[in-house]
């Protein structure tokens, strides 16, 4: 029996990546508490919030449907230094966040986690986290400005958008293009055949 998959997510971006794979899904919010825990690594924050966020709409659903179906849950924070960057309340905010990420290097951490039960009704969840470095030029804070009347920056992690309008500070990047914008594609597509359901042109083994 094919599953029936479900991304915990709204996200546009991650809704356009997981079709790019040729998946039929539907999709669900997850409502978690997304604060950073005392003493957790950003890793480890990634990786909970994507574990919880599966979870989370995977036990929403009826016993019956459990069985037919795979919750996956993703997020993503930028990191620099070991500091996890949010999402910029305001234009200084904005400003002072890309001060930090201009002319330097940070990392993209995003992390998958797929929900699902075994036939005997145990719930399991395998996960992974992708990390991503990436090199922005020098900016100027005139160039900041600009780019946050645009309006990109407001809703984004670290400020900004590879796929969009800020590609063009990104001088160098070593890891997943995919899993930057929001959804890593060779781990997601690897991690849900796993789980049971293979893409359409995966081997089913």
């Amino acid at each position: 029996m094919m599953k029936q998959l479900i991304l915990a997510s709204q996200s546009p971006r991650r809704k356009k990546l997981l079709g790019q794979l040729g998946y039929q899904f539907n999709t669900l919010v997850a409502d978690i508490d997304e604060s950073v825990c005392d003493h957790e690594s950003p890793k480890e924050y990634v990786l909970r919030l994507a574990q919880e966020k599966s979870l989370a709409i995977f036990y929403t659903l009826a016993d019956e449907q459990q069985k037919k179906s795979l919750v996956l849950g993703a997020d993503t924070c930028v990191v620099i230094d070991g500091t996890i960057l949010g999402k910029p309340a305001n234009e200084a905010e904005c400003i002072e966040t890309l001060l930090r990420l201009e002319n330097n290097q940070h990392q993209v951490l995003t992390a998958i986690a797929v929900a699902s039960c075994d036939a005997i009704g145990v719930t399991k969840v395998c996960s992974k986290v992708i990390e991503t470095q990436v090199w922005f030029k020098a900016l100027t804070i005139s160039e900041i400005k600009r780019y946050w009347q645009t309006g990109e920056p407001c809703d984004k992690a670290g400020s900004y958008a590879i796929q969009g309008i800020a590609g063009q500070f990104v001088t160098t990047i070593n890891g997943s293009y995919s899993a930057v914008v929001g959804l890593p594609l060779y781990e997601t597509a690897q991690l849900l055949a796993k789980s049971g359901l293979p893409t359409t042109i995966q081997d089913n083994s």
